[in-house]
């Protein structure tokens, strides 16, 4: 009995998560946001979906004619189930420290702007330039015009707590 109180209470909680996210969005109070709201409201409730498996997620909650928004009973049970699973997860402090560890093949403790950008626009699921000037914005230190990747890392990464 205890289990399934405890589970209830969990989906109860979850659930709560996701009415307070959406409800950030609603800005109409009709229980609907803008479609290109999505991916924000998704990460704000800590998942880190790829663009390819965000698009997935939207092609799944968009009505059969697309209206550009997407209804709260739509989203609710397909979120509550990606958060229940643990999909998305944010990656670990350590894995991402070590990818960039990878890239500094020197050595050095930092990157230059310009080798991340090739990195980051050549290899994979390529960023796009506002991307690129965005992450750049926040992880070029401004004394040594470098990326000083520890400490990136650790501003960048997700404290997943709850």
């Amino acid at each position: 009995m205890a289990d399934k109180y405890n589970a209830e209470n969990i989906i109860t909680e979850t659930q709560k998560r996701i009415s307070n996210a959406f409800d950030v969005f609603d800005h109409e109070s009709n229980k609907t946001v803008d479609v290109r709201e999505i991916g924000t409201i998704i990460r704000s409730l800590g998942c880190f979906p790829s663009e390819t498996d965000l698009h997935d997620i939207i092609a799944e909650l968009e009505e059969e004619e697309p209206t550009g928004f997407v209804r709260y009973e739509k989203f609710l049970p397909t979120m509550t189930k990606i958060l229940l699973e643990r999909k998305f997860r944010p990656i670990t402090e350590d894995l991402l420290l070590q990818a960039f560890e990878v890239l500094d093949q020197q050595k050095k403790g930092h990157l230059e702007p310009e080798e991340l950008t090739k990195y980051l626009t050549q290899e994979g699921e390529p960023f796009t330039q506002e991307e690129i000037d965005e992450m750049l914005s926040a992880a070029v230190d401004p004394d040594k015009n470098v990326i000083l990747y520890k400490d990136f890392v650790s501003m960048m990464t997700f404290d997943d707590t709850r």
